[in-house]
């Protein structure tokens, strides 16, 4: 199989897992956090971890019910799962962006839409994003089930723009582990911060 085709099984095995060991560590390390740690920010230019929820929270809102609404077409029309899944060239730049390090210039910077506003965050932000989290389960449970590289999703900033299924849950879960990793180390940053 070519890089941009992979087994399908293997291919939603692999996200399931990544979002399960992301739910994990939403329950362990950020739920049992305080406010103050919440909205602690480790720098001037660096958000808080709940900006950073509050941030894949937004993201998850503009997604989450595009990638649902695809789905529910597809099962609609009969799709059925093919034995591999296909990335676009595309799809796999947005996926390699997502995974790039928070610092590096390579990143697309995050638009005004999917910004954090929120300074005085509470626990209710780690909560909402577990249940994101959840509903992205679901939505790989159901993609497993059609075929998922014919299936399009607009871009909800370029509604022309449209990636496949297959890109758009694989950069989704790579954007998550990333903020996710970034809120974690604002959490370690400010753990050493003497207060």
């Amino acid at each position: 199989m070519s890089a941009s085709s992979r087994d399908t099984n293997d291919f939603f095995d692999q996200l399931t897992n990544q979002v399960l060991a992301l739910r994990v560590a939403s329950h362990q390390r950020l739920r049992p956090l305080n406010n103050e740690q919440l909205n602690r920010r480790p720098g001037y230019d660096k958000w808080s971890v709940g900006q950073c929820l509050e941030h894949l929270n937004i993201l998850s809102g503009y997604y989450l019910p595009l990638v649902k609404n695809r789905l529910k077409l597809a099962q609609a029309r009969g799709s059925a799962a093919r034995q591999s899944v296909r990335s676009g060239w595309l799809g796999r730049r947005f996926t390699s962006a997502a995974r790039q390090d928070n610092d590096s210039d390579a990143v697309f910077r995050v638009p005004k839409q999917y910004a954090p506003t929120g300074v005085r965050l509470t626990g209710t932000v780690v909560e909402a994003f577990t249940r994101q989290l959840d509903e992205l389960l679901r939505l790989l449970l159901l993609a497993r089930q059609i075929d998922a590289g014919a299936v399009r999703v607009p871009n909800p900033l370029h509604p022309w723009l449209k990636l496949r299924l297959t890109d758009v849950l694989e950069t989704l879960v790579a954007h998550y582990k990333r903020y996710v990793q970034q809120a974690e180390q604002a959490l370690a940053t400010n753990a050493t911060k003497p207060t």
